[in-house]
């Protein structure tokens, strides 16, 4: 080989090495920490950089994205004497390269470190109900604390959160009965609203079907009562209207006495006390057309009979004569209507205990003519 070629490619290798350590290519989102002999020099910016071959070095290399930090579980004593474990999450981001890099030796271990004493401090004025309400007030009072700190180390905390918090395992179990307890009395709250409501809607329901039944029976005893009352005008008015005869009213009276027993409801019978007088009347009509006789002069036995009448209406003690042979016989034809109305009024009677009692056999009842 000649000579010549050798140092040529000596120095070809050189040159090519010094090339090759003068120029840095930097990602995005990174940053690198130049030092020249040892002492920092700059920080080089994403994209290509040149520098001093063999004097300066990179020293770190460094993320200036934002990070999580996950820590483990650290045990905290609150105000009332518990012991529970609190595992943190923490979101930082590098904002100085040169301070991150100079300022702290770990910044990651100093920033757990603060963030257990802080959070001790903090947890250490609550007691459990309030360490377990206030996971914003905790956050934020250890956002504030851990910004402080580490904004000279060249490092920005942007969030700080409370991943979990473990009680005891017997302060679990006290609060699942309590929890259990506060359910069951809600429970048992809302079954007697439930009850109670369910109660007086019954009750409104109730109140309100009597109320409409109350209302029926009233309208319906108002429109009934209208009827008899214009039933009971109408016949007036025909009765009035015809000119009726006593003696026939008389005669309707008697023949309506047999339907008093018809109801099989009825178990005594009240006889009225015009009775005697109804019986009278209709005798005296039966006695008139039995002794009519063609119109003519008045013989003197009729003279007679209206003679002892008109006495007796004065009050005067009647004088006996030949009428008061036809005054006899109107007076048993009275007692034979009265019989047959008694008569009646038995068969009626009979005939009601005869529905009530079918075994027993019905009496027969034979008037005497």
């Amino acid at each position: 080989m000649d000579p010549v070629v050798i140092p040529i490619l000596v120095a070809a290798i050189v040159v090519v090495f010094l090339v090759a350590s003068a120029v840095r290519i930097v990602p995005q989102a990174r940053r690198y920490n130049i030092e020249r002999f040892g002492r920092y020099r700059r920080t080089l910016q994403p994209g290509l950089n040149l520098v001093l071959p063999v004097a300066d070095r990179v020293n770190t290399k460094l993320d200036v994205r934002e990070q999580v930090y996950s820590s483990d579980p650290r045990p905290v004593i609150t105000e009332d004497n518990l012991v529970v474990n609190i595992d943190t999450v923490l979101y930082y981001q590098i904002t100085d390269p040169r301070a991150a890099a100079y300022e702290v030796a770990d910044y990651l271990q100093a920033i757990d470190q603060l963030t257990v004493t802080t959070l001790r401090n903090v947890i250490g004025s609550m007691d459990l109900e309030e360490t377990l309400t206030s996971r914003e007030e905790i956050n934020s009072r250890l956002r504030a604390v851990l910004d402080d700190a580490t904004g000279k180390w060249g490092i920005r905390v942007n969030r700080v959160e409370i991943k979990a918090i473990d009680p005891p395992h017997t302060i679990k179990e006290a609060m699942e009965k309590q929890m259990r307890a506060e359910r069951d009395k809600r429970a048992a709250i809302l079954h007697a609203e439930g009850e109670r409501q369910a109660k007086i809607l019954t009750a409104e329901g109730t109140k309100q079907k009597d109320i409409l039944e109350a209302q029926g029976t009233q309208q319906a005893m108002i429109l009934r009562a209208d009827g008899e009352a214009k039933a009971v005008e109408l016949v007036f008015q025909a009765v009035h209207r015809n000119n009726a005869d006593p003696k026939v009213l008389a005669y309707k009276y008697l023949e309506t006495l047999p339907h008093l027993a018809s109801s099989d409801n009825n178990t005594f019978w009240v006889i009225p006390g015009e009775l005697t007088e109804a019986v009278r009347t209709v005798t005296q009509a039966f006695g008139d057309q039995s002794t009519a006789v063609p119109p003519g002069p008045a013989r003197p036995e009729e003279t007679a009979s209206a003679e002892a009448d008109r006495t007796s209406h004065e009050g005067r003690t009647p004088e006996l004569g030949a009428g008061w042979t036809a005054s006899l016989d109107a007076a048993s034809a009275a007692d034979e209507v009265e019989k047959q109305a008694a008569a009646a009024v038995s068969d009626a009677k009979a005939e009601a205990e005869a529905a009530k009692s079918p075994q027993v056999p019905r009496r027969e009842h034979t008037s005497e003519g």
